[in-house]
């Protein structure tokens, strides 16, 4: 299947501009790019932006520049990836950073009278959020030092500091970025850059991802002030509607509802500390259900009545004060009756209040010392129930996080998913609420470790992650829909090679996320066997679910992504079925397409660039570096299945 050509392919050595002579990127490879890296095209995007545009609107104008890198036209058939995981050596990443790095660019230069205005020198038409103001999480003394130094550069400055710490290119590349990017003089936007001390690893900080976020209101007195002459209009409009729709003595088109703003019992109860659900201690061994509903009301605190209050009002009315997260697909509205109340106690330097509404987990904390600067966490856990209900996040310090665990839980321990030989350290369990453990969630850079918590009660031993949410992602291994608890020593020898790519649903409302090795592949030239595992991660609203399909290499430390996909049946209970394709180079220096199918997969072929067909559920066709090939695979039941991706 042929793909349409949209920009000259830079070589792969250098990320430079183009010339006739090179080869050329494909609409999907370049979108495959964009996506896989997103969040670090925003960043390069912020970073290169002018400060002069402010904190909501520089992180808004990021989002619409990497989005906006793609052309319009697209490609009809994926491609599979190159062995190679490394931004550098992929073209389509070079092509679609250009374009955010040219956007970007010119979103620095100022309007002029006499030419037109480019689009990216405009507040973006999306995205847009009303009513709230964006912008990244607050980085340390140092990041602030190093973002007021690049606010002095240039826009080429920048860009050059930018490719040169963040990118890692060498002076030479970075030159021919910036000349494809249109800048007139690299030299002396490397010579500019050179003023900046050398603090890369800072540009990996909180400080300056635009992807991660706090939200704050608008101006509210200037909001209020604009809405009012439209509030009387509505309000007058809204009287002689209701008028209209009354026939005689009859209800108008809200029934017996209050009127808007009315003091509503429901409502008032909610917020009344005295009204919350309070489970006793030992519900949970007489009952049949295992989830939070049976949790009892655990910490210091739970008598604290000002404090509960203060907790319940902010649910319902957060200030411009607190910080608010919420999981995707979370609603963040006020509780419709009175809650659960989970926990309420001290936690390092914070009191925090843990409330259980039937649908969410709403986690409030204020500082010990001081009932401003709250914040108000929220995560979504209808249906939750034994293992996905055995643990929610008091709190997290220094890059550890503490958990409080159910009340069945009798043990808990820390372990490294990354070194499945190297045994658990059990972790002291007070009231439920376990010491502090390092938290994978918040880990930049290489991967080195993955530490996991493991709970134990009377039904055996479970796995679950910290992804940077309240609730920790519960891990299995298995086909799908016979998944296991991945505690085995099989089970985690499986989970060791790909444990650093749940680096890629964090934040992502993630509920559970399995791992299933479905193919097992000799290697060309005796190069030994090959794995294939699919790991997909369910979330729970249901939608935005994520598979990965990994390849992984006799003595390699890490598997590869070889294929992604969202939203799809491939690798879940619905449809097990799964195949996906790799280049890969033996050590005799020969180039080879790879392919593997899930076991009900009779026979596999390859096309495009690379033409070869195999029955069964594996593939090996001798090819060359860089080559292109869709794949088709056939069922033992006759039906059709393409790659993923």
């Amino acid at each position: 299947m042929q793909s349409q050509d949209v920009a000259p392919r830079p070589a792969p050595s250098s990320a430079a501009g183009s010339s006739s002579a090179d080869p050329v990127v494909d609409v999907e490879q370049a979108e495959a790019a964009l996506v896989e890296h997103y969040p670090r095209l925003v960043r390069i995007a912020h970073l290169v932006l002018p400060p002069g545009l402010g904190r909501g609107r520089r992180v808004l104008t990021a989002h619409a520049l990497t989005q906006r890198a793609l052309p319009r036209s697209r490609a009809s058939a994926p491609v599979i990836p190159a062995q190679s995981t490394g931004r550098d050596g992929d073209p389509g990443y070079a092509f679609v950073r250009l374009r955010v790095l040219r956007s970007a660019l010119e979103a620095g230069v100022p309007l002029s009278f006499r030419a037109r205005p480019k689009r990216s020198q405009l507040p973006p038409l999306l995205p847009q959020v009303w009513g709230l103001k964006l912008f990244p999480r607050s980085g340390g003394a140092d990041e602030l030092a190093l973002d007021q130094r690049l606010s002095a550069l240039s826009g080429p400055g920048r860009a050059a500091y930018v490719l040169r710490g963040l990118e890692k290119l060498p002076d030479g590349d970075v030159r021919k970025v910036l000349s494809a990017a249109g800048v007139e003089d690299p030299d002396g936007a490397l010579e500019e850059a050179d003023g900046v001390p050398a603090q890369y690893a800072l540009l990996d900080s909180a400080e300056f991802d635009a992807c991660s976020l706090q939200a704050r209101p608008t101006d509210l007195m200037r909001r209020r002030q604009h809405m009012r002459a439209a509030l009387a209009a509505a309000a007058a409009v809204a009287v002689c509607g209701a008028l209209l729709g009354l026939p005689g003595d009859g209800w108008g088109p809200d029934g017996a509802a209050a009127p808007v703003y009315a003091q509503n019992p429901a409502a008032e109860a909610a917020l009344d500390p005295e009204r919350l659900t309070r489970v006793a201690p030992a519900a949970w061994q007489t009952s049949a259900r295992t989830d939070f509903s049976v949790w009892p009301a655990r910490g210091d605190l739970t008598g604290d009545r000002a404090l509960l209050r203060r907790a319940l009002a902010v649910w319902a009315r957060p200030g411009e004060n607190v910080q608010v997260s919420v999981t995707p697909g979370t609603p963040a509205g006020g509780p419709a009756g009175p809650p659960q109340l989970l926990y309420a106690g001290t936690v390092d330097n914070a009191r925090v209040v843990i409330l259980h509404d039937g649908l969410r987990i709403a986690r409030y904390a204020e500082p010990k010392d001081s009932t401003q600067g709250a914040a108000l966490d929220f995560a979504r856990v209808d249906g939750a129930s034994g293992a996905e209900a055995s643990a929610v996040v008091l709190g997290r310090a220094d890059g550890n996080v503490r958990y409080l665990t159910a009340p069945w839980v009798t043990k808990a321990a820390e372990r490294d998913l990354l070194k499945p030989r190297s045994g658990a350290m059990d972790l002291t369990l007070t009231d439920g609420i376990t010491a502090p453990m390092a938290s994978p969630a918040v880990q930049t850079g290489s991967c080195a470790s993955w530490n996991v918590l493991q709970l134990t009660d009377a039904s055996g031993t479970r796995l679950a992650t910290d992804l940077g949410e309240l609730v920790p992602a519960r891990l299995t291994t298995g086909r799908p829909g016979y998944g296991r608890e991945a505690s085995g020593a099989r089970a985690l020898r499986a989970w060791a090679p790909f444990a650093c790519s749940l680096s890629a649903v964090r934040s992502q409302g993630v509920r559970s996320v399995n791992a299933w090795e479905y193919a097992a592949q000799p290697l060309p030239d005796a190069s030994g066997s090959a794995t294939w595992v699919c790991t997909r991660a369910e979330t729970w609203r249901g939608e935005g679910t994520r598979v990965l399909a990994q390849f992984h290499t006799p003595g390699g430390a890490f598997g590869a992504v070889a294929a992604k996909a969202e939203n799809v049946p491939a690798c879940g209970p619905r449809d097990p079925q799964v195949l996906a394709g790799v280049l890969w180079k033996s050590a005799a220096g020969s180039w080879y397409l790879l392919a593997a199918g899930s076991r009900g997969t009779s026979s596999i072929s390859a096309t495009g660039g690379v033409d070869g067909s195999a029955r069964g559920n594996l593939l090996a066709v001798k090819t060359r570096q860089g080559a292109q090939a869709g794949l088709k695979g056939t069922l033992k039941n006759g039906r059709s299945i393409n790659g993923l991706g």
